[in-house]
């Protein structure tokens, strides 16, 4: 029996759920069949309890093998106080469940190249890579001060990391290499920074636990113009806090499309929490036109590292590339000659090609 947590979410969010849980049952075994839960979080929480994250909603996310989210937010609670505001679920729902590895998937389909902003040369050598990024510490989560020094303002953000936090990352990006193309770089500092050294020093060690995996690190400024210049040379990178926010964000630009791209958030147990990179989209809620192939896809991952169903995510990969294949569109990656479709009918052809 395989559980999963479903995070409805706000805006036009239940709209793409609705699609990636159609296709979940599709793909699920009949005779052991998934059993769901609703998961109260974000503005939907706040609307029921007053909360964006109830005790008794995060001991129902905790529960399951893995929690499936759409997206959060919105401008119904902007106006809110900071600890009523939907996002403040998500970050204690990510401590809660110790979520320290965050997965940003980069790839390119083919059929969606000519709306990547790269020149055809680079995008035609292939872009499939993922970024994996430590999520719960450095200078996100160190010690920060600001201080008057000699009539001035100084300000100081420590950026701390142990080898325990170093190395639980680091054996993630190796077991995600494993599953891929077997090869990682680590992304760092070391000629300036001691915390980088420190993971140069780590990442040395639990190579020669992963012999199959080949191995190499890069400097983050050399990483950031190769991502553009060449990205076909990546399968796996794993780096820190700070750089993998920056380095992920520029990555989802080059697909040409954040209603695409799938992530993944993971800790120390096989219950992580999947999701789409873009909002909630309010802004077109209830009217069939959101694109739910990023939570489909999503869905994709949670049964590759949070179910260890391989075969069931590969088959719903290719569902997604043959629906392009076919030339059926939403309105965010509709071009001329292409078929555009909604949000419900988008999902009808997934699983027709399921």
């Amino acid at each position: 029996m395989k559980k999963i947590g479903l995070i409805w979410g706000d805006g036009s969010s239940p709209e793409i759920m609705a699609q990636a849980k159609r296709v979940l049952d599709a793909i699920q075994d009949p005779v052991d069949p998934f059993v769901y839960t609703d998961i109260a979080m974000g503005g939907e929480a706040v609307d029921k309890y007053g909360d964006p994250l109830p005790q008794h909603e995060l001991d129902k996310a905790l529960a399951q093998d893995s929690v499936l989210l759409g997206a959060i937010g919105g401008p119904k609670w902007e106006g809110l106080p900071g600890p009523q505001r939907p996002e403040k679920g998500l970050l204690r729902l990510r401590e809660g469940m110790e979520l320290f590895a965050n997965d940003r998937p980069a790839k390119i389909w083919p059929q969606l190249a000519d709306a990547s902003p790269l020149k055809k040369e680079i995008t035609d050598k292939g872009i499939d890579f993922v970024i994996v990024r430590e999520l719960i510490g450095g200078a996100y989560f160190g010690k920060k001060e600001t201080k008057e020094v000699n009539g001035e303002l100084v300000a100081v953000d420590e950026m701390p990391y142990s080898e325990h936090e170093i190395e639980r990352i680091g054996r993630i990006g190796f077991e995600t290499a494993r599953k891929r193309r077997k090869k990682l770089v680590m992304v760092d500092k070391h000629n300036v920074l001691d915390t980088s050294r420190l993971w140069v020093k780590v990442f040395d060690r639990l190579k020669e636990e992963y012999p199959d995996v080949e191995y190499s690190t890069m400097f983050v400024d050399n990483a950031a113009m190769q991502i553009v210049k060449d990205p076909s040379q990546f399968d796996v990178i794993v780096t820190e806090n700070l750089f993998g926010d920056i380095l992920s964000d520029e990555a989802s630009q080059i697909t040409g499309s954040i209603g695409m791209i799938p992530s993944s958030s993971r800790g120390k147990t096989k219950n992580g929490l999947y999701e789409p990179i873009h909002g909630s989209a309010p802004d077109i809620a209830g009217q069939d036109k959101v694109n739910p192939i990023a939570c489909i896809l999503s869905a994709a991952l949670m049964l590759r590292y949070g179910l260890d169903m391989e075969e069931e995510a590969a088959r719903i990969e290719q569902a997604v590339e043959k629906v392009l294949d076919q030339g059926y569109r939403t309105a965010d990656i509709w071009t001329e000659g292409t078929t555009l479709v909604g949000t419900k009918e988008m999902g009808d052809r997934i699983l027709e090609n399921l």
